[in-house]
């Protein structure tokens, strides 16, 4: 089982009415969330770790995960109010506003910390959960204990207004990715975290810390995986983009679950991953993305439709 470990949150989306009025509609989301539902669309079995709250939209939430087979038996049901993130779209870019004061998501601390049952072989982190307070201390520390025995990805998926002490934030996340089999990142988000500089030479410090493999997404362009010895690219499949929403947390279940088919999602296959396996996760991250993108929300696709 491949855990992913974060937030879940509604995206409140910008729409129109019947009478021409702007308004906001709630979708399940969050960027954890959506490589939970898109691994379960391609039957890669996953289950996902947060608190859940117990109001009307944690109920969607976990409806929604049910529906895409995602297993939430880790996952705790606090009486606590749902993260809400209010989505602006401008030229098909998202940028978002939060609501999560005392929120199921803010209420995670290191003591409720589930222990790991032997069907967990991978765990997925990222997003805003491992922005600030000990909600994040407690991710933080889920990795550290189970990530010597276990294959660990991370995205940090970064959203600048969404942290507050940016010192504590690039501390945790890169010690968090020396801990990591794999760190993905956009070329933004690499730089945001390590400074100007090619990127190249970004990933491969970042490798020098002990990663394993560092992905690296271009937007439009395509994405790129680095190891000590490789470098592979794959661009980006051309499609009419309606919005990106989801598009890199997409991706990401795109790599997991084709490490995971190809036998390779371990600590030592990640290790000894080979060109062709590499190739092949870009390809099939790049696929389901392409797919996202191409439609409205984050609405990744099922194994049927590649």
């Amino acid at each position: 089982m491949i855990l992913c470990c974060g937030e879940a949150l509604i995206d409140m989306l910008p729409r129109e009415t019947t009478a021409g009025e702007q308004a906001f509609a709630p979708y399940a989301g969050g960027a954890v969330f959506n490589t939970a539902i898109a691994l379960g669309r391609l039957e890669a079995k996953p289950g996902f770790f947060c608190p859940l709250s117990s109001d009307l939209f944690g109920e969607l939430l976990v409806e929604k995960l049910h529906g895409s087979d995602v297993s939430v038996d880790l996952s705790p049901r606090p009486d606590a109010p749902t993260t809400l993130a209010f989505v602006r779209l401008q030229d098909g870019h998202a940028t978002y506003t939060f609501y999560d004061e005392n929120s199921a998501l803010t209420s995670l601390r290191e003591a409720d910390l589930p222990s790991l049952p032997d069907s967990v072989d991978a765990l997925f982190f990222g997003g805003i959960s491992l922005a600030s307070g000990p909600s994040a201390d407690a991710f933080q520390a889920l990795l550290t204990r189970e990530g010597s025995t276990r294959a660990t990805m991370i995205d940090p998926n970064i959203r600048p207004s969404f942290i507050k002490d940016r010192a504590s934030f690039v501390a945790r996340i890169q010690a968090m990715m020396s801990l990591s089999d794999i760190v993905k990142l956009s070329d933004e988000d690499l730089q945001w975290l390590e400074g100007d500089g090619e990127i190249a030479d970004l990933a491969q410090a970042i490798i020098a810390r002990g990663t394993k493999l560092v992905l690296i997404t271009e937007g439009a362009k395509g994405a790129t995986g680095y190891t000590k010895d490789t470098r592979v690219f794959v661009p980006s499949q051309k499609v009419e983009v309606v919005d990106t929403v989801g598009a890199g947390d997409t991706f990401n279940a795109g790599v997991l679950a084709s490490l995971q088919d190809n036998g390779a999602l371990s600590k030592s296959g990640i290790a000894a991953l080979s060109k062709e396996h590499l190739e092949h996760a870009l390809a099939m991250g790049a696929r389901c993305a392409a797919v996202t993108v191409s439609r409205a929300g984050a609405n990744p696709p099922t194994r049927a439709e590649l």
